[in-house]
């Protein structure tokens, strides 16, 4: 039994991976605990691990008086000279206590401790180790689904893939293989929450990092990255070196790069853009393949109107306005677009608009004049009338 202790607490650092301090620590605690259950907290008890003989001590500390009024507490001078020679009148004595004598019910007491202590240990633990794993991607093990959300096992701990997190179109079975990006980790009263995405920008970035040896070296950088998971995405990338082609860095020797991260993402389109400081070429970049005929910028808004050829619209809209509004996430600008013919009849528009307010100034003063003009005269010729008949009656 004494040779075990040190064996068992060695197996559990190694299966748990607790800090071996943290188990003394616990087993301490769990002793001490069960020694004061059997005493009922009457005594000045403390344990301690004895690494050499792998067994957990209980002390009791006395007193030492010349008459003795609390037996639990004290002991007179006599004996205690007995126990060390040396001893004075108000030392503390300590003893040491036969552990194996404590009851069924302190031993249990015991367990549940050091059971509670070393789980917290282990929460602890995982907490430490994912808390710094923010934004990796992790693979696991689907082990069940709990109201839509996904249960994965990463071998140290069990992560959630929320239902608000997960692609559409894709569905997993229990022991599938799932690949997803650590969005957050928290600690609850449960314990670590580990939660995973796959819906998540971050999840594109991380992957086009391991396909492409050029970002994970620095010389290719993705500058933004949108998606809207199971359908299309959007990927801006700058190359720090002239000779080094960043679009094509990303697709690689007959697009197998991408592909890769085509089949990851189960089929999601993906466009390479090659970013641009100037918000006009960028923004006509994240079009394509649709073509640009002209750009209008307003810097102060940040917003743009984007004049594409008649046949082109369709194209540079997408389906469903798709295209532009991952364009505009990609540049994080406001985009307009129109077709020439639509500019056209806005601009013709705008131009009539600007000569009818003049006609129609100029014709309401010309009425306004008229009107002024035309009354006195005809107040005169009533008043010539009104006169003739007065001068007829008299």
């Amino acid at each position: 039994m004494v040779g075990n202790l040190n064996h068992i607490i060695d197996q559990v650092v190694k299966d748990k991976g607790i800090d071996r301090e943290i188990l003394v620590e616990a087993l301490e605690s769990a002793v001490l605990s069960a020694a004061n259950k059997k005493f009922r907290n009457t005594r000045d008890l403390e344990a301690h691990f004895n690494d050499e003989i792998g067994e957990v001590e209980v002390f009791e500390f006395v007193t030492v008086v010349e008459e003795v009024v609390d037996s639990y507490k004290e002991i007179d001078i006599e004996e205690a000279r007995e126990v060390d020679p040396d001893v004075e009148v108000g030392d503390s004595l300590g003893m040491m206590m036969e552990a194996g004598s404590f009851s069924r019910i302190a031993a249990q007491t015991a367990k549940q401790v050091i059971i509670q202590k070393v789980r917290e240990a282990e929460r602890e633990g995982v907490f430490n180790e994912f808390k710094d794993r923010v934004g990796e991607v992790v693979n696991g093990i689907v082990r069940r689904y709990e109201r839509g959300d996904l249960i994965v096992d990463l071998g140290r701990a069990e992560a959630l893939l929320p239902n608000r997190e997960q692609v559409p179109r894709e569905n997993y079975r229990q022991s599938d293989r799932v690949r997803a990006y650590i969005s957050e980790v928290k600690m609850s009263a449960k314990g670590p929450q580990i939660i995973l995405s796959r819906t998540h920008p971050g999840l594109l970035i991380s992957l086009f990092k391991s396909e492409v040896p050029e970002i994970a070296e620095g010389i290719v950088e993705i500058k933004n990255a949108v998606r809207e998971p199971g359908s299309r995405a959007k990927i801006a990338v700058e190359s720090h070196d002239i000779d080094v082609d960043p679009v094509g860095a990303c697709v690689g020797m007959r697009g197998s790069r991408v592909q890769n991260v085509v089949t990851e993402l189960r089929g999601e389109r993906i466009d390479i853009i090659p970013w641009t400081p100037d918000p006009a070429r960028f923004a006509c970049a994240a079009l394509a393949p649709a073509e640009v005929s002209r750009v209008y910028i307003d810097d102060e808004a940040e917003s743009m109107e984007i004049i594409v050829p008649d046949d082109q619209l369709s194209l540079a809209i997408g389906k469903k306005g798709q295209n532009v509004r991952l364009a505009a996430k990609l540049i994080n600008w406001k985009i307009d677009i129109k077709s020439e013919t639509h500019a056209q009849e806005e601009e013709q528009q705008a131009a009539s608009a600007e000569e009818a307010p003049e006609e129609t100034v100029d014709a309401a003063e010309v009425d306004a004049v008229a009107e002024v003009e035309e009354t006195p005269v005809v107040e005169a010729e009533e008043a010539v009338e009104d006169a003739t008949k007065d001068d007829d009656q008299v």
